[in-house]
């Protein structure tokens, strides 16, 4: 693992910070002492989306014929 001193990590923040980002992380030491280690953020967790509303609606039985007669009088110009 790559150790930087504080001033050689200001003057390179941009190109550790990348490195990082890459999976590459590093050490920042002062008087060649490690002070913190930086690498790169775990992803949060893409949240689920599907079924976010189960049990919220309740859709009758004949959801597939509701309308149907209403429909099809349109459909055969008795409107």
């Amino acid at each position: 693992m790559l150790t930087v001193n504080i001033q050689q990590a200001k003057a390179n923040l941009s190109r550790l910070v990348e490195q990082a980002a890459r999976g590459e992380s590093f050490v920042i030491a002062e008087g060649g002492k490690p002070l913190v280690r930086v690498r790169a953020v775990e992803a949060p967790a893409v949240p689920r989306r599907l079924g976010f509303l189960a049990g919220t609606f309740d859709i009758p039985s004949d959801f597939d014929t509701m309308g149907q007669a209403g429909i099809e009088r349109l459909f055969d110009g008795a409107a």
